[in-house]
């Protein structure tokens, strides 16, 4: 992987910046966690070096002071929405959430399922989550949020909310996604915790948009294409423009919200402590880009990638037009089309000239490497073998996996299976040439090509399966399909 991001300069400077945050704060502090607190994936695709586990890093030096809150929208559960790089619900990733931060030492006290309005399913989670020990709060939708400020400061607004209790000076606010309602969540707390005599104080976390960074950046457009399901869109922060004359980037929720926040300050201190929703953030992320080319390139490759995931979805008729529109008009804003993606155009020409579904590869040195479905591979398993062939040095020609070990695993697969397709998938070729590796040097030296991949780019000209998805994302390659299904 080519990197773009000094991953050891933010660990340090995000670290003071959260450490002077708290101290700004001496009583209680909410800390809204944007994005993921580990597992932050888009990160890590958009700014190449970033760790995705680095947030946790950070705050692993505070958590004997901290308490972690997870936040759940009703309206998710509903849903059943999934978390698309996991391919879990959100319900359930409440649970792996949970027991992921507990296993690293961290106290989870709560979970709290917000835009409540009385939905079984969110009553059906609850009783679960209760039936296990987990303390669980309900906070209700308020209508006219967030513009109806008089409402929502008020007994009858967050003073409705189940006031969540807490033991520890810095409470961690965070959730499986976006627009789950982490920041009302802290809002509320605030308003509550000042009814009950607490001064407490609010602060985000927050990775993107990047507030440093031009408005129609890649890595910025990139966030947009991240959330374009749920419509978020990046602004020029008028606030922060007017406080201080200096243009920075936020977006419309925290926009909106804005006012809301600073009547409750008010309220509570007399006074705002902050101008601007920039303000609220602690965000170091741009002044950490080591090489800025690297991340334009990456974000707009994360953009395509996006965009030929909401068409997938939109095939398997669990996605919308517009979320496709929307993407592809943020591709126009970036000035790019799918052919910016080079695996893209070389799949499609290999499929062209082959009439079989096929497959490309971008390397790290910019190699193009394609494949095709056969009678004993499909374009996966293919491409894969020829990739680590071609970066082992050894020649096309050469048979890793003879045909005489494939067809009795073909047979196995259609008779005793069930299966209707006999090709191998990935796993099922990397599986063989690992049996193979005990007696062959250049199955061996092939395997030792697989770290390699980390960070390579590949386009399917057919919609892959679960396995071949989830082999991909081991190997940490960016993968994208076109929405056509396999003959």
């Amino acid at each position: 992987m080519i990197y773009g991001f000094d991953n050891d300069k933010y660990l340090r400077i995000q670290s003071e910046h959260i450490k002077e945050r708290i101290a700004q704060f001496g009583n209680k502090l909410y800390l809204e966690l944007g994005g993921k607190l580990f597992d932050d994936h888009h990160a890590s695709r958009v700014l190449p070096g970033f760790q995705p586990d680095i947030k946790l890093r950070m705050l692993s030096q505070l958590r004997d002071h901290a308490e972690i809150v997870i936040v759940i929208s009703a309206l998710d559960i509903e849903k059943n929405k999934v978390r698309q790089d996991l391919g879990i619900t959100y319900d359930m990733d409440v649970l792996r959430l949970r027991n992921e931060f507990m296993n690293r030492g961290f106290m989870v006290s709560s979970v709290v399922v917000t835009h409540y309005n009385g939905q079984i399913s969110a009553d059906t989670f609850r009783k679960r989550l209760e039936r296990m020990g987990i303390t669980t709060y309900y906070h209700y939708t308020i209508e006219g949020y967030p513009n109806n400020v008089g409402l929502i400061a008020s007994d009858e607004g967050f003073g409705h909310n189940d006031y969540i209790e807490t033991t520890r000076p810095l409470v961690i606010v965070t959730a499986p996604g976006p627009g789950s309602g982490k920041m009302a969540v802290c809002l509320s707390q605030l308003y509550n915790e000042n009814k009950r005599g607490i001064e407490a104080g609010y602060a985000k976390f927050e990775t993107f948009p990047v507030w440093n960074l031009p408005l129609k950046h890649p890595v910025n457009i990139a966030y947009e294409a991240a959330t374009a399901d749920l419509n978020d869109v990046n602004m020029i922060d008028p606030f922060h423009l007017e406080a201080y004359g200096k243009t920075a980037i936020n977006y419309n929720r925290d926009i909106e919200i804005f006012p809301v926040l600073n009547a409750l300050f008010e309220g509570i201190y007399g006074e705002n402590p902050y101008k601007s929703p920039t303000d609220m953030g602690v965000n170091m992320v741009g002044f950490c880009i080591s090489d800025d080319e690297v991340c334009c390139n990456a974000s707009k490759n994360e953009i395509i990638r996006r965009y030929y995931t909401a068409l997938n979805h939109l095939a398997q008729g669990d996605g919308t037009d517009s979320e496709v529109n929307k993407i592809a008009l943020l591709m126009k804003q970036a000035k790019i089309d799918t052919s910016f993606r080079k695996p893209v155009q070389a799949a499609k020409e290999r499929a062209e000239k082959c009439g079989k579904p096929s497959s490309a590869i971008e390397l790290a040195d910019g190699t193009i490497i394609t494949a095709e479905s056969g009678e004993l591979l499909g374009p996966s398993a293919a491409l894969i073998l020829n990739t680590i062939k071609h970066l082992a040095g050894i020649d096309h020609n050469v048979k890793l996996i003879p045909q005489q070990m494939i067809e009795p695993i073909q047979h196995t697969k259609i008779n005793y299976l069930r299966s209707r397709n006999p090709r191998l998938h990935t796993d099922e070729v990397l599986v063989a040439l690992s049996v193979l590796s005990t007696h062959d040097e250049n199955c061996r030296k092939a395997l030792a090509q697989l770290p390699q991949l980390n960070g390579c780019q590949v386009h399917s000209t057919v919609m892959l399966g679960e396995v071949d998805h989830k082999i991909f994302k081991k190997l940490g390659v960016g993968l994208t399909c076109e929405p056509a299904r396999k003959k």
